[in-house]
């Protein structure tokens, strides 16, 4: 076994990666950006090592600097993780001539599986079934086009190098093939260094479903069984578990055995998935990922399995922990994935600090997989995901009740999350049914995104405004006696926060506002540090204890557990598991200003422009793509939001932004 190993990588994968190191007594050595220097995995090595500035081709896929803090530090090993270089094949060469073992498969097989129309020549040689495509290397449109019309519409574009989504499209009709290919192309240059793609036919309600592999150097193999990742969101994956729903043993080993026969075909060592898409009783080869998935938990927890371990294990050259017949399926294990993007803004990255943050208790079938804490900051440099959630059950009813307890205890603040579709997701009759498909989302669209944020009942709508009202008046109760200690006088009646009056009822005021609506509450002090609330819907007698846990919130007699998070005039009532941001006005600030009107354009989050499409001067008509970002290895095209005249373009390409920022303007013309 290893002594010391590297950990080319970042967030919860190189701290996962740290925890089972760390258990089998091998020292770590992190590296990090500069962007990462306060990160997790970094206070979680032995050793970190700085190899240089944010963007990850001049760090994190820098491979002369990876393989020379290797050197410097004496590292044995290097485990890749997942994204990256966990899938380069020049890397895995890198390693081997700097006499440091690669914790993956040998490069042949990256290579072979990396080029999708490469893989799937493979695996039609190997009596694997494969959807209907074009894989071959003629990349020229008409080429393409003629395969499109070949297989049927609608058809799917997809990068030949690489997975996660990127440089993927969806074409429904021919007159969408060149603006399409054309997108998936500059995507798949951007994330991989390969512009290449290729076509399939498009199965409108298939199920995604993988394979777990894992090969040792002396020819043994075996499959972990198999994962369910069909809801997803911009071909990532949301929701995995496993086992799959509704799968049974004669069609899991005739997968299994698919899957095995895929690995043995490209000579395969390590831990490897094999991914299939399964349409009725029909499933088919998609790809094969040479590397440990972002969803291996959920094997983790059904088998009793630590699969870093049996990657360490397998890479010293130590034959399979186990073999085939002794593994075992045991309950039932979903994972979610918790993002830092907006859904009610089609999944947008949202970039900022976690002012707060409190996960789940973990606890022997709870688990939370991270790589960030609170007061870290999630960048535009890098991936949103904040954490996985991964839950346990005896069997799949009893994992999503513990899910569902689970993401009620999740809170954050600072970014937005997609918390609220997962407890949506989690609520719906179609996913506690198992009726799962890789459309789910969009097909539920109408009943998971107004979910998010649901209209309240009246009480919880009534603890919302107290909670908040009771926070700012703890807030200047305790300034007021720090007030007092400080001047020498504890008992001043200029520094007791008693709403006293002359000849009256003493009350003070205080002003929200949530969206467009402004609501004032009169606060009345009562005996006893209670307080009586004047409310549009009526007075209420209310009272709040705070702890480490929250506040403690009775109205009316009605307790609720609340917390409450300011961020200057914001405060964040964290109630029933869900977010209510609300503004403290002050009735002397002067009136705010609003960001901008029609004839700008904003950026809409923090990102690099990538690409300018417009020149200052140029007629266009509303809906034209004017610019395009990319932020989180993901691309947004900006749009004309109106017809008009462009005036000026404010940034060029390769120029940073910050959110709000002012990209473009209009000429004003006359109506």
């Amino acid at each position: 076994m290893f002594q010391k190993i590297l950990i080319a990588n970042r967030g919860e994968i190189a701290c996962r990666v740290i925890r089972t190191a760390k258990r089998l007594g091998i020292a770590t050595v992190a590296v990090y950006s500069e962007a990462d220097a306060r990160a997790l995995h970094v206070d979680l090595a032995d050793e970190a090592w700085p190899i240089g500035p944010p963007p990850a081709r001049e760090s994190y896929l820098a491979i002369d600097k990876i393989l020379d803090v290797a050197r410097r530090s004496g590292a044995e090993a290097i485990h890749p993780g997942y994204g990256f270089l966990s899938e380069n094949a020049d890397f895995a060469d890198a390693c081997a001539q700097a006499g440091v073992v690669f914790i993956g498969p040998p490069p042949g097989a990256i290579r072979a599986m990396g080029s999708k129309a490469e893989s799937k020549a493979i695996m039609q040689r190997s009596g694997v079934p494969l959807v209907p495509g074009y894989h071959g290397e003629a990349q020229d449109f008409q080429t393409v086009s003629e395969a499109a019309a070949r297989i049927g519409y609608p058809v799917l574009i997809k990068a030949s190098a690489g997975g996660g989504g990127k440089g993927m499209r969806i074409v429904e009709r021919p007159s969408d093939l060149e603006t399409a290919i054309e997108g998936a192309k500059r995507e798949a240059r951007s994330s991989f260094g390969d512009d290449r793609v290729l076509v399939e036919k498009y199965l409108t309600r298939p199920r995604h479903i993988e394979i777990q592999v894992f090969a040792d150097t002396r020819g043994n193999f075996a499959f972990l069984f198999e994962r369910d990742c069909s809801i997803q969101r911009r071909y990532q994956k949301v929701v995995e578990e496993a086992p799959a729903p509704g799968m049974d043993p004669p069609r899991r080993r005739l997968m299994g055995e698919a899957a095995i026969a895929a690995a043995r075909a490209v000579g395969y060592v390590g831990a490897g998935t094999v991914e299939f898409i399964a349409e009725g009783e029909v499933f088919y080869f998609m790809e094969m990922n040479t590397r440990l998935q972002v969803e291996h938990p959920v094997t983790e927890m059904i088998t009793g399995q630590d699969l870093v371990e049996w990657q360490l294990r397998v890479a010293s050259g130590e034959p399979l922990p186990l073999i085939q017949d002794q593994l075992g399926i045991r309950g039932h294990a979903i994972e979610v994935r918790v993002y830092a993007e907006d859904p009610a803004r089609d999944f947008l990255p949202s970039i900022g600090t976690l002012v707060h943050l409190r996960q789940p208790r973990e606890a022997a079938h709870v688990r939370v997989d991270t790589g960030v804490g609170q007061g870290h900051q999630i960048t535009p440099y890098y991936d949103p995901m904040i954490a996985k959630l991964i839950v346990w059950g005896e069997d799949r009813p009893a994992a999503v009740r513990r899910l569902a307890g689970a993401l009620s205890e999740y809170e954050v603040v600072g970014v937005q999350t997609n918390l609220g579709l997962l407890r949506a997701i989690v609520d719906n009759p179609a996913f506690e049914q198992a009726r799962l498909d890789t459309g789910f989302i969009a097909r539920h669209a109408d009943e998971l995104l107004p979910a998010i944020t649901p209209r309240l009942p009246e009480a919880d709508e009534t603890a919302v405004w107290a909670a908040a009202t009771l926070a700012v008046l703890a807030e200047q109760r305790a300034a007021k006696q720090g007030k007092a200690e400080r001047s020498g006088d504890r008992w001043s009646p200029w520094d007791v926060a008693d709403a006293w009056r002359l000849n009256g009822e003493g009350y003070q005021d205080l002003r929200f506002r949530r969206g467009e609506e402004t609501l004032t509450v009169r606060t009345h002090p009562q005996a006893g540090g209670s307080f009586r609330l004047d409310l549009p819907a009526g007075s209420v007698q209310a009272e709040a204890a705070e702890s480490e846990a929250g506040m403690f919130l009775r109205v009316d007699g009605i307790s609720h557990r609340a917390r409450v998070v300011r961020r200057r005039a914001e405060l964040t009532v964290i109630l029933a598991g869900r977010n209510h941001v609300l503004h403290q006005v002050d009735p002397l600030a002067p009136p705010r200003l609003e960001m901008a009107g029609e004839d700008k354009l904003i950026a809409p989050i923090p990102a690099r422009v990538s690409r300018v499409l417009i020149e200052p001067g140029a007629r266009v008509k509303k809906g034209v793509p004017l610019l395009v970002l990319e932020a989180m290895k993901m691309e947004l095209t900006l749009s004309a939001p109106l017809d008009g005249t462009i005036e000026t373009l404010r940034h060029r390409a390769g120029e940073m932004v910050e959110e709000g920022t002012e990209l473009v303007t209009f000429a004003r013309e006359e109506r």
